[in-house]
């Protein structure tokens, strides 16, 4: 954000105004967007009818919700692993341990506009590690692509596994590795860097030189025993909650094959992130309950599933989140102090 340099007035008041408005308007969009949110199920609830989805919700007992929340474990140890390796490549002098305190501590932030996740680990890292924003950003970058190449491959093997077809989900699969490849690859970052900076006429000249910077601390990666390992863990780690979906199917009474299950987890997953709504809220939740609708899903089981998973799935990682969050922001504060004196 530019400073205001007119003469005789301070910069950093309008600032922080316009700022503090910010803040406010995406506090006011998210509360607006859970409300839609809420306002969608509860209507859905209505018409299929509150008795057959509380009966739903009634039959699956607490061994059932315990190893849905231990699946979804599974997916956030393996991300957290994968975090921990690009950090190493990376050359960052973190242990494990503090590694997984800013995975984990992040999620606190996945359901907050603009990916304040991302920026709070990277604030972190500046402060125990001293490293900026911008050696930093790599690291957030390829965590990013992995989930979208992990998730594409996922949503390849439920198009070629599963018993119905899923002949849809094709542009998806498609787009998700393009983006995937062009990200962990860094001639193609910076390529793309000089087409997106000449397609936009030259004025975000900033953006993308970090964009080029960015993608030269990528070849940390580009190792195919890397690009191996995480590819492995980010699969793990997905599988895990694309079966917990699929076993929550079952005990609602749905007739629907594994792989099928998957894929609508994955497809609805992605679809959520391509609206750009903090956590994919409201477009993950409208793309499950269609897909399960078109898949003969009867909706007073498709509604309670969806919000089960949902609930298991992002709600769970957000109370992780908001367990961890005190204890890294504290770490990271003494460390700054520490590096500071």
């Amino acid at each position: 954000m530019a400073l205001n340099t007119t003469p005789h007035t301070s910069p950093r008041v309008p600032n922080a105004a316009a700022e503090t408005s910010r803040r406010w308007r995406d506090w006011a969009l998210l509360g607006g967007l859970l409300l839609l949110v809420a306002l969608g199920l509860a209507g859905l609830a209505a018409a299929t009818g509150w008795a057959e989805t509380w009966e739903a919700l009634m039959s699956l007992t607490g061994a059932n919700l315990a190893l849905l929340l231990l699946l979804s474990l599974v997916n956030y140890a393996a991300r957290c692993l994968r975090w921990h390796l690009f950090a190493t490549r990376l050359g960052l002098a973190t242990a494990l341990l503090q590694n997984s305190r800013h995975f984990l501590g992040g999620f606190a932030m996945s359901v907050t506009p603009g990916r304040v996740g991302e920026l709070i680990r990277m604030r972190w890292l500046r402060r125990e590690t001293g490293w900026s924003f911008e050696r930093t950003a790599p690291l957030v970058l390829v965590d990013r692509a992995a989930d979208l190449a992990a998730m594409a491959l996922l949503l390849a093997l439920a198009l070629a596994l599963s018993t119905t077809g899923m002949t849809g989900g094709v542009p998806v699969v498609i787009a998700a590795l393009g983006a995937a490849i062009v990200v962990t690859r860094p001639p193609l970052l910076y390529r793309a860097a000089g087409i997106g900076h000449a397609l936009t006429a030259r004025r975000l000249p900033r953006h993308f030189a970090r964009m080029r910077r960015a993608s030269q601390s990528l070849r940390a990666f580009s190792s195919p025993e890397t690009l191996i390992l995480a590819g492995v863990l980010g699969l793990l780690g997905w599988l895990a909650e694309g079966y917990a979906f699929h076993l929550l199917l079952v005990w609602l009474g749905a007739e629907i094959d594994m792989w099928r299950a998957i894929g609508i987890f994955v497809f609805a997953t992605l679809a959520g992130g391509l609206t750009g709504a903090p956590g994919g809220l409201g477009g993950a939740e409208a793309a499950m309950v269609a897909l399960l609708a078109l898949d003969g899903v009867p909706l007073e089981t498709a509604l309670p599933a969806t919000l089960v998973i949902r609930v298991t799935t992002l709600w769970f990682a957000v109370l992780i989140g908001l367990l961890v969050f005190p204890a890294a922001e504290h770490r990271s504060r003494i460390a700054q102090n520490a590096l500071e004196n």
